[in-house]
């Protein structure tokens, strides 16, 4: 129900977290890393959310494991992934796929085909992994920084997924058996949320350069372009248009507007710490 409320807001333009910047370019990120065949480049961590780009040759195997606390979820931009998720059947995620594995369950993963993997990969900032102690030996992966590899137990509960939280998506199946397909949310848990939001700029009102859109009170919010090209207009900066496979961040407290732009079809993943998460709009005139 809208309510009319006195709301914070910042009285200048909030600063980004040290290393983050308004929007990260695929184009910039393939040009940095000319040549290698598997690469990572964490784009988000604010302390609340981490996003990272990981680049993997084929062949690339990603051992099983699992995460005892937190979501992981993953976006394809290129290339074929097969998915093996404790309790459901194994599947080759491709361009357009999004993969959600739940808390402390088991998954591995591997690049397939003749190209390089190149997929979007969202956590908790510091979450943990584990890995499986079939062997008398530690796992393969360095431990992190000041800790060490030691034998445990876990009590654990796996696979658990609703109505809100699939196992896996493609958004160009989705929208080629529906031409009314408009996304929905893919990831909702009590750590994060995850909305896909897929359209065209021909079924929209006029652009108004005017509209500042919504902010967010308590929350970050950064999108992945998933295909075709999106318009921001960002408190305090210059209008710009993303394209597929582009990050984009806004602080807390940030007017922002966001849409479709293009004669394709656009999708961007909207990603925020906050399940339902309160958009704070310019009362109407």
């Amino acid at each position: 129900m809208p309510t009319a409320v006195w709301a914070p807001k910042p009285t200048q333009t909030p600063a980004y977290p040290a290393g983050h910047k308004p929007w990260t370019k695929m184009a910039d990120l393939k040009s940095k890393h000319t040549g290698e065949a598997n690469w990572r480049e964490l784009i988000v961590d604010d302390g609340r959310l981490t996003g990272e780009y990981v680049a993997a040759a084929p062949g690339t195997k990603v051992a099983k494991r699992l995460h005892p606390d937190t979501r992981e979820w993953f976006a394809v931009v290129e290339g074929e992934v097969r998915v093996e998720i404790e309790g459901q059947a194994p599947f080759t995620a491709t361009r357009g796929s999004l993969v959600n594995i739940p808390r402390q369950t088991l998954y591995a993963l591997e690049t397939t085909g003749d190209k390089a993997s190149l997929r979007f990969l969202v956590n908790v900032a510091h979450a943990k992994t584990l890995f499986p102690r079939e062997t008398a030996e530690t796992p393969a992966q360095a431990a992190p920084a000041g800790m060490s590899w030691v034998p445990a137990t876990v009590s654990r509960l796996a696979g658990q997924y609703d109505p809100f939280n699939q196992p896996h998506l493609n958004i160009h199946d989705a929208a080629a058996k529906n031409d009314k397909y408009a996304g929905g949310r893919f990831v909702r848990d009590d750590k994060s949320e995850m909305l896909v939001l897929y359209g065209h700029e021909k079924n929209l009102p006029p652009l108004d350069p005017a509209d500042k859109g919504h902010f967010h009170a308590e929350s970050a919010e950064f999108w992945l372009v998933f295909t075709g090209q999106i318009r921001y207009a960002f408190e305090g900066q210059q209008p710009f248009v993303a394209s597929e496979g582009d990050v984009v961040y806004v602080p807390a407290g940030t007017w922002h507007a966001t849409r479709y732009t293009g004669a394709e079809p656009a999708c961007r993943l909207s990603i925020t710490e906050y399940v339902g998460n309160a958009l704070l709009l310019e009362p109407r005139r």
